[in-house]
């Protein structure tokens, strides 16, 4: 693993996957402001789950995967974090129904940026990003998260993430990164319908989504949201297999340091 710009000071990163959550719910434009956006896109969401009789098959195969194949993106985890892991456990234990596969804690994330497949990224390539991420991540300052209650999803139970605005901030930073060393046609995934969020369980398809939407509703007067302090983005390698997905992260790049080191 590459550490860019000193040592670990900071809440592990959390991380994502190349998904359709990337794109927006329904058709129709999101507001751009992050908090109209937040509102806009969690009704949505809702609308969406009342509407479903069971949840959908997460694990379909999104174009360009197979078996053993592995794609740079850019997360943040949530290692360092142990009230993340302990506030996942308790939505995975309220919500516990057959085909919903809870996500253990050393593979909690939150998606930032895809980059692309590891059999198609050249190292001098992946070198060059990250040297612009380091200093352009410099620039930022640490933030904080509220991770909770969780959210609506039709192929699974994501926790929601506040505010949006500095998430926002960071992906534009690794996307301005990617697009230094690729130009502005090289950069993966739209640039708007982001939704930063933290799933805690995936569905395989089938769990009725009536009783799953009552749990969520009580679940949520019980179970508190927490405050996190994100230091620090991670460029990972990402698989998926046996319904879940691990990574090996190749750096990890801090916030508001001079720059990377």
């Amino acid at each position: 693993m590459t550490r860019v710009g000193g040592p670990d000071d900071g809440v592990p990163p959390g991380a994502g996957e190349p998904t359709r959550d990337a794109e927006p719910a329904d058709a129709g434009e999101l507001p751009r402001e992050p908090e109209l956006r937040e509102d806009a896109e969690r009704a949505r969401r809702w609308a969406r789950l009342e509407q479903l009789e069971v949840l959908g098959d997460h694990w379909w195969w999104r174009p360009g995967w197979r078996t053993g194949r592995s794609f740079y993106t850019w997360h943040l985890t949530f290692a360092g974090a142990p009230e993340v892991a302990r506030l996942a456990a308790g939505w995975q234990d309220g919500i516990a129904a057959p085909g919903l596969d809870p996500v253990p804690p050393e593979w909690l994330h939150l998606t930032l940026q895809g980059v692309g497949f590891t059999d198609e990224v050249a190292a001098e390539d992946v070198a060059a990003i990250l040297a612009a991420a380091g200093e352009r991540c410099a620039r930022l300052r640490p933030f904080a998260l509220t991770l909770g209650p969780a959210d609506a999803d039709p192929e699974g139970v994501p926790l929601s993430v506040r505010p949006w605005a500095p998430v926002d901030a960071l992906r534009d930073a690794v996307r301005a990164s990617i697009e230094q060393v690729w130009g502005g046609r090289g950069v993966p995934e739209p640039a708007d319908g982001f939704r930063p969020h933290v799933t805690v369980a995936y569905s395989s398809g089938g769990t009725p989504a009536a009783p799953l939407r009552e749990r969520l509703v009580r679940l949520r007067r019980v179970l508190p949201p927490v405050e996190i302090t994100v230091r620090e983005v991670s460029l990972i390698e990402l698989r998926r297999g046996r319904q879940r997905y691990t990574w090996a992260t190749r750096a990890v790049v801090p916030l508001g340091l001079a720059g990377p080191r």
